[in-house]
């Protein structure tokens, strides 16, 4: 039987200018629906799951057509709620070379999800129907009610046997001024509900607050993160070091820390054609190695071969298969698949 996964997650309409453009030079702009919890869930429907997503969508139009591509993903609509007035948006402008890519948010306090008053999720419910949920730190930026059905939703699935995944990503636009300090409780809150967390040791050292005196980011990984395992009690953490060369192509190495051991995949240098999502790519295949009973190498190895793969599909949401991944992970792709 198939495992039950589900990811609790705002859906965003993604508005896109075309190309390399600027908001400033486009006229117009293309749209889909994505979210950290809509790409995991995703994900993880592509690689044999049952995905389930956990939210609220507004009952108009706009609402019907994001439940429309979500189910086009092969996302379970069982956990979907239907309230509020707005689907939170966010445009975005492709970056090049030394210029970043840029993420406006707009509306998104006033979304449907994040106004969902308490009551509106059957915690115990969903907690009885899955086997894992995903949470990210996108979603703890939110708001105190958001994060009190973060809290309680992991509490319940904890309570039922499941398993809990916290992604720490921080943003800082989210948080604003003092987010550190404003963030560092709940995301305490949030890692000692947690089975396995996505972080590296800048989340350590800004979030949590803790200190190295270790210059080399390779080197404070080293001190930082089974500090944390022992400190908030997690089972598994996991996470990339990313650098950008001067060619604009993009070098990726991913680690997995688990009984007390770290190991790590080959660094991956590849051009980019869509970075969004990446991260939640790399999410879905650490998650799968470890549902699937991987040896860490394996399950490090796929990942990262996962989150490259991303880095070549447009939109937010990863859209490889587990064949994809394994051809990517022998280095046998050629120009043309016959």
């Amino acid at each position: 039987m198939s495992k039950k996964l589900a990811a609790f997650g705002e859906v965003m309409m993604r508005l896109q200018v075309p190309g390399y453009n600027l908001l400033s030079q486009s006229s117009t702009l293309s749209f889909s629906f994505s979210g950290t919890g809509v790409n995991v869930a995703s994900a993880l429907a592509r690689f044999g799951y049952d995905g389930f997503l956990v939210t609220r969508l507004p009952d108009n139009a706009v609402g019907d057509a994001a439940a429309a591509y979500l189910s086009q993903l092969g996302i379970a609509r069982d956990f979907i709620v239907r309230g509020g007035q707005y689907v939170g948006m966010y445009f975005l402008e492709n970056g090049f070379g030394v210029r970043p890519s840029r993420v406006t948010y707009t509306n998104r306090l006033d979304s449907s999800f994040n106004t969902a008053p308490e009551g509106s999720y059957d915690y115990e419910s969903i907690a009885g129907q899955i086997d894992l949920i995903h949470f990210c730190g996108i979603t703890l930026a939110m708001n105190d009610t958001v994060r009190q059905h973060m809290k309680r939703l992991a509490q319940a699935v904890r309570a039922k046997g499941g398993h809990v995944v916290f992604d720490c990503n921080y943003r800082p636009s989210l948080w604003g001024e003092g987010g550190y300090e404003k963030a560092k409780p709940h995301y305490e809150e949030m890692l000692e509900l947690a089975d396995l967390v996505i972080m590296n040791e800048k989340d350590a050292i800004h979030t949590l607050g803790m200190s190295t005196v270790q210059q080399d980011r390779h080197q404070q990984l080293a001190e930082l993160i089974p500090a944390v395992a022992n400190r908030y009690g997690i089972q598994v953490i996991a996470g990339t070091h990313r650098s950008i060369n001067g060619d604009n192509s993009h070098s990726l190495r991913g680690y997995l820390y688990k009984n007390q051991t770290f190991t790590f995949s080959p660094t991956l240098t590849f051009s980019v054609y869509d970075r969004i999502g990446a991260g939640d790519a790399y999410t879905a295949g650490i998650v799968h190695g470890e549902l699937a009973g991987w040896e860490p190498e394996e399950t490090v190895r796929f990942a990262a071969a996962s989150s490259m793969l991303a880095h070549t599909t447009a939109g937010d949401t990863p859209m490889s298969s587990v064949s994809d991944i394994r051809r990517a992970m022998t280095e046998s792709v050629s120009d043309v698949q016959r």
